[in-house]
């Protein structure tokens, strides 16, 4: 009973904004409610997550093809798609840090993608379309730690966070 607590801790340490673009990713990625209705505040958030909709589209069919074997094959495939969406998160501008892409991919597309997951976020922080500044300071959240691991842990993760009406209006 450890790691969901562990997991709330990591979420908690998040900023604000993170926090926020994280649930409604969650409630895009995984059809859990209708985000138009929860998120959208203004016109400009609207169109933000109609084109988010429009970007997670092929998450159902990333989750199939986390590479198995590891072939080269497997991993074109997966790193490709799984690229190009990571570059539209970091675009938004509100995912800070290696720390809040790594939760919102680890719940967006399970434990098996954790492997991966530094390659993805570095190849698209580091793609043109992020502002140097902002592809400096993603590049350098990545840890050591992080980007050199040895193993990876098979568990999924517990917490998903949600929406909650009182705080999310204030």
């Amino acid at each position: 009973m450890m790691m969901p607590i562990a997991e709330m801790r990591e979420f908690a340490g998040l900023a604000p904004c993170e926090q926020r673009y994280i649930k409604r990713s969650l409630d895009i990625g995984l059809a859990r409610t209708d985000a138009f209705r929860r998120w959208g505040r203004s016109e400009a958030e609207n169109v933000a997550i109609r084109r988010q909709y429009v970007a997670y589209q092929d998450l159902k069919s990333l989750r199939a093809l986390i590479p198995q074997e590891g072939t080269p094959n497997e991993v074109e495939r997966f790193l490709g798609k799984l690229v190009r969406i990571a570059a539209f998160d970091l675009e938004q501008e509100r995912i800070e840090c290696f720390s809040a892409f790594r939760f919102l991919y680890e719940r967006l597309l399970g434990a098996k993608a954790r492997p991966y997951l530094p390659a993805a976020f570095c190849a698209a922080a580091a793609l043109p379309n992020i502002r140097p500044e902002r592809r400096k300071l993603l590049l350098q959240s990545l840890s050591e730690a992080a980007a050199t691991a040895p193993g990876w842990s098979p568990r999924e993760p517990m917490f998903l966070p949600e929406y909650v009406d009182d705080f999310e209006a204030a």
